[in-house]
């Protein structure tokens, strides 16, 4: 049986939806991030050394990391034609494309506007906080948050070609890229004014699985 070492709050919840999808049985372990850091706990490092999640383990001794790489994994070893298009497909390229830019570009100026966000906020000296307040203001408006609109219009537009980021059925690529697009609606501006991404939205957290995966998975705080 599949072992899903599942941080709260984090993007391992895509990893239970997908299993979901698949209709594989597993099992979960829970950690809990540190109240005050936000960071996963210790314990995470016993399991894979970079002490981050998602990590997976496989009853045959295998230890998967990086979510992009276990969708990839998991569909090739269980999806049976399910989750992926036909090897050689023009959809094919594009799911291999949206796996790798939900991570490899998309999720970089988020990180950014949470980092910088909560320098604004943070406890320091008083005559500090002026400083810092401003030098995260700065980074956001010329450099954060014009890389995060630019990403949104190219991922709206990108899905008036296609009701799926892969194309016209739903694949391992959205599931990958659900993430980029609820942290997007978190921190990142993501409204009303892109209708095709909230529709995305309301697309995928209807269907059952993704349901299922919450009520296993436990608060995803993501969502509020």
């Amino acid at each position: 049986m599949l072992t899903v070492h599942h941080l709260n709050n984090s993007r391992s919840q895509r990893v239970l939806w997908l299993l979901e999808e698949l209709e594989l049985p597993y099992e979960i372990v829970h950690y809990q991030r540190d109240p005050q850091t936000s960071l996963a706990p210790a314990s995470l490092r016993a399991i894979h050394p970079l002490g981050k999640s998602p990590v997976v383990t496989t009853q045959d001794g295998l230890t998967l990391a990086e979510s992009g790489a276990i969708i990839e994994t998991l569909i090739e070893r269980h999806g049976n034609g399910r989750l992926a298009p036909a090897a050689g497909s023009p959809e094919a390229l594009r799911y291999r494309y949206w796996l790798h830019f939900a991570e490899g570009t998309a999720m970089s100026p988020l990180l950014l506007k949470l980092v910088f966000d909560r320098i604004e906020t943070s406890k320091m000296p008083f005559f500090a906080k002026p400083i810092a307040k401003a030098i995260a203001a700065k980074a956001k408006s010329a450099f954060i948050n014009p890389n995060i609109a630019n990403h949104l219009s190219y991922m709206e537009a990108e899905l008036g070609k296609s009701e799926w980021f892969a194309g016209d059925a739903f694949t391992g690529a959205d599931i990958q890229m659900s993430f980029v697009v609820e942290a997007s609606q978190a921190r990142g501006g993501l409204d009303a004014k892109r209708p095709k991404l909230m529709s995305y939205l309301e697309r995928i957290h209807a269907r059952p699985a993704y349901k299922r995966a919450l009520e296993r998975g436990g608060p995803y705080a993501l969502l509020n």
